[in-house]
Order: structure tokens, then sequence, then C-alpha cells
């Protein structure tokens, strides 16, 4: 307690002043104080949110919470998930980051019938015409975007007001721009869909009035011609379309590769409108309107009134007069069909085509040149009177391709051959030094297998006269220092063998002396039963 400063000392006595009401009060104080500190600090110290993106849908929203996950950077989500907010700092780089990856891809921009929920009762005539327009292109847009492959979608309409004058009426016209996933090109049958889709969900909207362009400035569809495309295209297809199928039939009858085709199509590159009337006499003639007049006058000789002659000149009695006056008028019109035809002619008609043939005059000596020229009119539909051209010659076709094409075979054939025999070849390699090594080491077990049976401990039983030896040899503490006598000469052989005799010796030097002379003995008089004797005692001590 010496130790503690006076202040503490101090504080601790008036805290043992207070009474156990005192000392509650204070200690909530103090707990409330530290909590409001810590409250304190982290609103202090809590980043500022502001909005990410706004009005996002759940795929789009899904894709940036996935993409601020990867980076670390915290996120919150507010008005049902469609707003995401992150601290203000890490703004401007998650949105250049989501714009590289392609996000959103819906939902911005594309606000559809949504915008007619915030029209006012104050609205003009124009505000509303024009606010329906941008919902009927939102809408459509996120129809077009809904495709598969369609990565965002733009349409744009061009709705002419109403008028009374039916001449001076003009039709609308739409144009839609489409972005496709990275990989992926519109076929003809999706842009087909996209016009028919577009021109039937806009009033007095054709499909010739609609353009389709996509990001890469490739024009899908144009205006005037359709959606099925310019009539380059219309021509191409046909021509690729009518060479197949006689290129298909001449295969069957001269062989593949006897037979080339090429067609040549002229389409008409304009679209007109064409209106016809006829006129037929109807069976039984009738009438539609008819007026007949009938005057008759009947007069007799002698009668007293003369008759106005020519110049209004009486003529006397009697003077070539018979009294007879008849006129008739008739009126009258006849029935006559009439028929009122109008046509509307696109641009891509058929007007003239060519068909050209080369056979090989080598496979087909005998082929009937006009039976062919017939059947490739009928199956590629010639007109005569339309001014198409069939055209087939009998030539011989030259072989230099061909015999590069062999070539160029058998040189594939071969390297393939070589390739084979190589692969053969290392296999048979890796497969000999496998059965090499397995060899080697089935050798090498029997290899150790026969020196284990060659080295059988002895029966020291047999070799009573040794026996000595054994206890030589354990109870030497370190056998590395005993020097083993070379081989004996011959001369050492016929010494004889010394026998220890039990219990001689003069003490323990004298003993360990004696029977390094006895293992010399041994060793001299027979180096192999010492060599395997020493063996049958390491194999001993090896085992214990």
């Amino acid at each position: 307690m010496a130790n503690v400063p006076a202040p503490l000392s101090k504080l601790g006595a008036t805290l043992r002043g207070f009474t156990i009401g005192q000392r509650t009060i204070a200690i909530i104080g103090v707990a409330v104080l530290v909590l409001g500190a810590i409250a304190l600090g982290t609103f202090l110290t809590q980043p500022k949110y502001s909005p990410l993106f706004s009005g996002l849908e759940g795929s789009d929203a899904s894709a940036i919470v996935d993409q601020l996950k990867t980076d670390g950077i915290p996120y919150e989500l507010t008005n049902g998930g469609s707003t995401i907010m992150v601290p203000q700092e890490n703004v401007y780089d998650a949105r250049l980051k989501a714009a590289a990856a392609g996000m959103p891809t819906a939902g911005t921009g594309q606000a559809g019938y949504s915008l007619l929920d915030n029209m006012g009762v104050t609205s003009s005539e124009f505000q509303q015409s024009v606010t329906y327009k941008r919902a009927l292109e939102g809408e459509l847009a996120k129809t077009v975007e809904a495709l598969d492959g369609v990565k965002m979608a733009s349409v744009k309409l061009a709705i002419p007001e109403e008028t009374v004058f039916v001449d001076s009426k003009v039709d609308p016209t739409a144009s839609i721009f489409v972005e496709t996933t990275p990989g992926t090109t519109l076929n003809r049958d999706q842009v087909q869909s996209v016009v028919h889709l577009a021109s039937a969900a806009v009033d007095g909207l054709k499909p010739d009035n609609v353009a389709v362009v996509d990001s890469a400035g490739t024009l899908l569809s144009a205006v005037g011609v359709g959606a099925a495309g310019g009539v380059d295209a219309q021509s191409s297809d046909y021509e690729e379309r009518i060479a197949n199928s006689v290129q298909g039939m001449l295969d069957r009858v001269v062989g593949r590769g006897n037979a080339t085709v090429a067609v040549a199509a002229d389409m008409s590159m304009e679209s007109a409108q064409r209106k016809e009337e006829s006129f037929t006499d109807p069976d039984g003639k009738p009438a539609l309107t008819e007026s007949t007049k009938t005057e008759n006058y009947a007069g007799g000789a002698g009668t007293e009134a003369g008759v106005l002659g020519p110049d209004n000149i009486a003529v006397p009695e009697n003077a070539n007069g018979d009294g007879t006056f008849t006129s008739k008028t008739s009126d009258r019109s006849n029935a006559v069909n009439k028929v009122t035809e109008d046509r509307t002619i696109p641009a891509g008609t058929l007007e003239r085509q060519t068909i050209s043939v080369a056979l090989d005059a080598n496979a087909a000596p005998g082929l009937d040149v006009q039976q062919v020229t017939d059947m490739i009119g009928a199956a590629a539909g010639v007109d005569a009177k339309r001014g198409d051209l069939v055209s087939v010659n009998l030539i011989p076709f030259s072989a230099t391709d061909a015999t590069a094409a062999q070539d160029a075979l058998a040189a594939a054939n071969a390297d393939a051959e070589a390739a084979r025999k190589a692969e053969l070849t290392r296999t048979l390699v890796i497969a000999g030094a496998a059965v090499l090594a397995l060899l080697l080491i089935l050798a090498v077990i029997l290899f150790r297998r026969r020196n284990r049976q060659n080295r059988e401990p002895l029966d020291i039983g047999e070799f009573h006269e040794y026996e000595p030896l054994k206890d030589t040899f354990q109870s030497l503490d370190a056998p590395s220092t005993t020097s083993i006598p070379s081989i004996p000469t011959p001369a050492a052989v016929a010494a004889p063998i010394p026998v220890p005799v039990p219990g001689h010796g003069f003490g323990a030097d004298a003993d360990a002396a004696q029977k390094r002379s006895d293992l010399d003995a041994m060793a001299a008089s027979d180096p192999a039963m010492m060599a395997d004797y020493l063996r049958t005692v390491m194999d001993d001590r090896a085992n214990a």
C-alpha cells in the first residue's frame, strides 16, 4: 500500500465510504460511459456508404455482389436488394470494374411501361406521346435482351403522327441495335424473330421497315428489304442452295469429284407496287341497265290532211303517201367482269439464272449430255421463258491436284506409319528394359538366397575342439580391433591346430592373448571354416 499513489488511495477510500446503492449507481454510470465511448468510436470509424447502383434486377445485383466479395469491398443492400451501397472511397473503382465486366447488363435505361406511372394529369399531349413511345421502346428492348446470346439491345421507333389525308400517310419504321455475348452471332432465323417481334408489337409497322444492326456494324436487316437480308445475301443463298442440290445429284451419277457446278442468279434490286385491272365478258351477257322506246303511226289514202314533206311543204293529196310512221330507240348497258389486283413486289425477285456444269470426260465417257441437262433443269427449276440457261460440258479434268492430294495422302500415311513404328519400337524398348530390370532383380534375389543357403549356421556340436572359440568371440568387446590374419600359405595350413586347455591362463591378459592365438591358429589352418564360423556368430548377434 505504500507504493500506491496518493490519488488512487483517496479514490479507494472514497469508494469504500460509498453505500451499496451508491456503488451500484457508480458501476452503472461507468458502464454507460464505456459503452457510449465504444459506440461513438465505432460510429466515427465506420466508413460512409454511397450508392453504387440502383434499380438493379436480381441477376445484375447478384453478379455485382459476387464481384465485390471477390475484391473484398464491404457492401450493403437496400430497397429490397435493388440498390447496392459501398464505402464512398470505393464507389468509382467498383463502378469501373463492374463496367469492365459488362455489368449491369439490364435494368439500366430500359424503364418500359413504368414511365407511365409517373405521368401527371397536367402532361401535354406531346409529353404523353413521347413517354408512350419511350415505354414501348423499353419494353421491346427488354424482350429482345431475353433472347439467348443477346447481351444488350436498344430499340428506336419512328412513329409518324396520324393524319386524315390518306395520300400523305407514312408508315412507321424501327431500328434495333443488338449487342451479342462474346463468341455469339445471330443467325438468319433469330434476326427474323427479332424483326417480326418488333413489327407485331407496333401498330402499322411492317417487317420490311425494321432495321437490325449488331455491335460490329453488320447490317442484319435493312429497311425496304426485310428480315431476309440484302439482295446479295439472298442471291448467295439461292446460288448455294441450287449448287448443292445439283452437285449432290451429279455425285451420285458420275461419282464424287467428277463434276463441278457453278450457279449465277440475277436478283431484282428494287421493290415496287403493282396494280392490275382485267375485264372479261360474262356468260349470258346480263344487262345492268336497259331503255327501249318504240313509236308506230298508221294512216290511210284519201285523207284530206296532207303530210309535211321536205322543207315543211305539204304534199298534195294522193302524192305517194300511205300514212304510216314507225320510230324505235333502244339503250342497253351490259355487265362486265372487272378484277383489280394490288401487289407488292419485294426486292430479291429472281429474274434470271445460269447453271454451268463441267463433267470429267474420263469418268463419264458414255454419258448422255442432253439427259443430264434435262435432269439439271428439272432439279434447279429452270424456266426458259425467263431466260434461264443450263450449260453441260464433258472435258477432261486436271489430275495435278488429285496427284498432289494422293502424294500428300501417301506422305501422311507414311508419316503415320513411321510414327506408329516409332511408337511400337519405343514400347518394345520400354518393355525390354522392364523385363531386363525384372530379370536383374530376380537374379539378385536368387544370388542372395544362394549365398544365404551357403552361409547356413554351423553346428557347433560337430566341432567340439572349437567350442572355446565361441566363448572367445563372445567375450571380445571390440571385434573390429581384433586383427584377422591373412590367408595363410600352404605351409601354414599344414601346421598343427593347437587345442586350448580349459581353465589354463595367466590372468585376464593371458586369457585374451590365448584366445587371440587360438583364433589365429584356426584362421591359418582352415580359412573357409573360420569365415563360416564368423558369419554364424554375426548372424546370432544380429538375431539377438
